[in-house]
């Protein structure tokens, strides 16, 4: 018996990449999962192959995301969302290059990056307060603590998920619903098609997992039960990410104490 064993769980961009394999993984576990994504054919076939139910989801809608979390409700109450969906985004960089800097690519990606998240939490968070054992596990990406090139805004958006989990975190402390993030490197999905080549150039062909390390890293998340923590998942394993003390970040000697004088 694993994590999402009788559990509901919620997956956004739950039709391909990493949402599919914590999909597969959840459904195989016993769990009742639903799929929310706007990729109908896929997501319809997924569900047909696994025992999901189907929900096309566009998360950058507020309304879609409160009728994906209906529908969760509607078969048990909701116990885990993973909060997946992404899509990559436009770069200043590239405009030197011909590749016009596409305002609507932006706003699409800030909508499905950020806005699906923040939308997320918001229509779930109700149901999933007071819930013993709820957990909502966040997709960030590596490219949310580094600052990779040509990728601003994806980077943006990732940046910023880190900071929403982590501070939902502290905010529902004493609540037992948890909050985590996942940062990914280089997943064998759609996401990097094309993208082989510079990989190549980096150097980084051998870091590139398949999407079910990524997935079994979030079932390990739900079942640790920790909480404000960021996970990358890398070749080899996970490892936690640590952030800094923020008193040492502000320059306190809390070894001096709060008194002054």
């Amino acid at each position: 018996m694993g994590a999402f064993s009788g559990k509901t769980v919620l997956v956004t961009g739950g039709a391909s990449g990493i949402g599919a394999a914590t999909v597969r993984r959840a459904a195989a576990d016993g769990g009742r999962v639903l799929i929310a994504d706007v990729a109908e054919e896929a997501g319809t076939a997924l569900a047909a192959e696994t025992g999901a139910r189907f929900v096309r989801t566009d998360v950058s809608r507020f309304a879609d995301m409160e009728a994906a979390v209906a529908a969760a409700l509607e078969i048990g109450g909701l116990d885990v969302l993973h909060l997946n969906a992404g899509v990559g985004g436009p770069s200043e960089g590239l405009a030197d290059r011909g590749v016009p800097y596409d305002l609507d690519a932006y706003r699409r990606t800030v909508g499905v990056n950020l806005d699906g998240a923040v939308y997320g939490v918001h229509a779930a968070l109700p149901h999933m307060r007071h819930r013993a054992g709820a957990a909502v596990v966040v997709t960030s990406s590596v490219a949310g603590l580094i600052s990779p090139p040509q990728g601003e805004v994806y980077s943006a958006t990732k940046h910023a998920l880190i900071g929403l989990t982590r501070s939902l975190a502290a905010t529902f402390a004493d609540d037992p619903i948890t909050f985590n993030a996942v940062c990914p490197g280089f997943v064998d999905t759609p996401m990097i098609a094309g993208m082989e080549q510079v990989i190549e150039q980096m150097g980084l062909t051998g870091a590139v997992i398949p999407p079910e390390e990524v997935a079994a890293l979030v079932e390990r998340i739900v079942a640790d039960g920790g909480d404000g923590e960021v996970w990358i998942a890398r070749k080899g394993g996970a490892v936690r990410h640590a952030f800094p003390d923020p008193a040492a970040l502000l320059g306190v000697d809390t070894a001096q104490g709060g008194g002054g004088g």
